[in-house]
């Protein structure tokens, strides 16, 4: 994605957001409390600045090894709830952009396409966050992961491979954005979902789920 001009980053960002707030049930005001103890908690101990901010739905909140898995970065982890990728681009400006990172790292549209968006509606999400974050930040690098290949939402298996498709596509259109394919590792041999990554509820990963994705994640670090 290329932005001529300031003036159309920001329209962009605007027509992207309504657009992907308006065709779905999305309710960003549910996380307002838990967006507020992130701003208390930043007042009282302000995060450190040009550091990597994870950002997404309860797969980033439940990655509490974060500084341990990635000990050569300063990371923040915001990641909040059940979001929707939506949800981080209402809220960038207050869990994102104050905090000047090098680099976010998100991850979104699991919940999204499980709520019954569709893969162009999460497209365009990763596009209002890009824009968003880019009118502000705009040497800011991106890090999309990869939407994972869940047991509990086999179903809509078909609709991740084509979100990711349509997301992958747009990083290597720009040298800002980068695509952590964390999808592939989490398949078998035979292309099969592998059930021992994830808890009971195959929905969450456990340790063994987390450590392809650090081993994935940590070279584009650099």
């Amino acid at each position: 994605m290329n932005y001529p001009t300031f003036a159309r980053t920001r329209l962009l960002a605007l027509v992207l957001t309504l657009l992907a707030l308006c065709c779905a049930d999305a309710t960003p005001e549910q996380w307002k409390a838990e967006i507020d103890r992130f701003t208390a908690a930043d007042v009282a101990q302000p995060p450190p600045s040009q550091a990597v901010l994870f950002i997404g739905s309860s797969t980033i909140r439940k990655w509490t090894s974060l500084a341990k898995d990635f000990p050569s970065n300063s990371v923040i982890n915001r990641g909040f709830g059940g979001s929707e990728l939506s949800d981080s681009v209402f809220y960038a400006d207050r869990i994102v952009i104050p905090y000047r990172p090098r680099l976010v790292v998100v991850y979104g549209g699991d919940n999204d396409l499980a709520r019954g968006k569709t893969p162009e509606i999460v497209h365009a999400d990763f596009r209002a966050f890009c824009a968003k974050i880019h009118a502000a930040l705009p040497q800011t690098r991106i890090l999309f992961i990869a939407i994972k290949p869940s047991p509990s939402r086999e179903k809509i298996k078909d609709k991740v491979i084509a979100t990711n498709a349509l997301i992958a596509a747009d990083c290597r259109q720009d040298q800002r954005l980068g695509y952590a394919d964390v999808y592939t590792p989490m398949l078998d041999a035979k292309g099969g979902m592998r059930p021992e990554l994830f808890v009971q509820d195959m929905l969450h990963m456990n340790e063994a789920g987390y450590a392809v994705w650090t081993r994935v994640i940590r070279p584009l670090l650099k």
